[in-house]
């Protein structure tokens, strides 16, 4: 599956006033029942924060999966509310569809309840424990997996770490995070998953205004990927949350950092491991990736260090050298000569004590692809994994 984004349709917005004031029309007397509107709201997060919930919890996957059945069959027509209609008519000439696509489309768009319930916060989430969230993916068969790829693709991830500067052990932990080098990419109709998100997001989650105006922009952006490349917006599949590809990057991300890494004159992140290769670099490059600096240092605590201080920044790089250790986070070796910010970064542990690491500001661009220290944590230890499997140093 490719999406090009040089070529546009054309918009004819009074003929689609016409067309969709037909259409809403017809939806009323067959009963369309309306449904409330989420205000609108910029959302400017990268693709990382697509679930942000897990940041909250240690549910292993950040891109959750369909289990491969075909979800079309348990929902309803996305067009029974009347609200869809009616952003459709505003929606065509500003993002320049052609009106008699986006009706043909939007009219085979199914409401996917089961995508509204898989957003929610789980009812009584469970407490965080990294040991466990670590072994569902830095286990054999991922760490295998990881250096057939590798090996494989080894001359494309050299590439991209000299033309980005991001390590090959980095893009290789984080498409065997997301999709297990391409075994997993999701099962649902983006179009149904999308679309239900953006018009039904449940309004039980705690950030529902916030994350349905993100997926109403996700939904847009992919009608546009769809229109502009002439594919079958029907025919692409990805996770619940609207990801797609061996990176599981949202349509905005396509968009912005996707590129055509094998020369073909096409991005597919779908069929091509070399443009995923180079997308994932790419994003990163993005996204202040510090070429040479690692990802986190050890650190050791003791009954005088000041936690509060330490934590309240959260993963966001602020210390100093100077400042980490005054506070009584103890490095050592290499560490103390790092010229960057720090971050305490608690990992905890269930009912164990927590583990603790130094993050540079490269363990936070890793939070950018999804906001989770735990996430971050398991792609570099992956990458450590099959890099030393490899025989390369990570």
């Amino acid at each position: 599956m490719q999406f090009e984004t040089t070529t546009s349709h054309k918009t004819r917005g009074q003929a689609f006033g016409t067309l969709l004031l037909a259409w809403i029309s017809t939806a009323v007397l067959l009963g369309a029942a309306p449904a409330a509107l989420a205000q609108k709201k910029p959302h400017h997060s990268p693709q990382a924060k697509r679930l942000a919930k897990a940041n909250k919890a240690t549910k292993a996957r950040p891109v959750a999966k369909a289990a491969g059945a075909d979800h079309r069959q348990a929902g309803t027509a996305l067009t029974d509310d009347i609200h869809v209609l009616a952003w459709a008519q505003e929606a065509a000439p500003r993002l320049e569809l052609d009106p008699a696509w986006l009706q043909k489309t939007l009219a085979q768009a199914q409401r996917l309840p089961v995508v509204e319930k898989l957003v929610l916060p789980p009812p009584s989430p469970s407490a965080k424990d990294w040991a466990a969230y670590r072994a569902r993916f830095i286990e054999p068969t991922r760490i295998q997996a990881g250096v057939r790829f590798w090996k494989k693709h080894q001359t494309t991830l050299e590439r991209a770490d000299k033309e980005f500067g991001v390590p090959a052990s980095i893009v290789v932990g984080i498409i065997g995070v997301e999709t297990l080098y391409g075994q997993n990419t999701g099962n649902f109709r983006l179009l149904d998953a999308l679309g239900t998100l953006a018009f039904h997001f449940p309004p039980a989650h705690p950030r529902a205004v916030e994350r349905q105006a993100f997926f109403r922009s996700e939904f847009e952006q992919f009608l546009q990927l769809s229109a502009r490349s002439g594919n079958d917006p029907l025919s692409v599949r990805g996770s619940y949350a609207g990801a797609m590809g061996l990176p599981q990057f949202m349509p905005s991300s396509w968009s912005k950092f996707a590129v055509d890494f094998d020369g073909d004159g096409r991005i597919d992140l779908f069929g091509s491991p070399a443009d995923a290769i180079g997308s994932v670099a790419n994003y990163f490059k993005a996204f202040q990736w510090r070429t040479g600096m690692p990802t986190h240092y050890p650190v050791s605590l003791s009954a005088q260090t000041d936690l509060d201080s330490l934590l309240a920044p959260d993963i966001l790089p602020t210390f100093s050298v100077a400042s980490f250790t005054a506070k009584g986070a103890n490095l050592e070796g290499t560490a103390l000569a790092h010229t960057g910010p720090l971050a305490l970064i608690e990992l905890r542990n269930g009912t164990n004590a927590p583990s603790y690491v130094a993050g540079t500001e490269n363990f936070y661009a890793i939070t950018r692809y999804n906001w989770s220290s735990y996430y971050a944590m398991a792609v570099i230890e992956l990458a450590e994994a099959v890099a030393r499997e490899v025989n390369i140093k990570p």
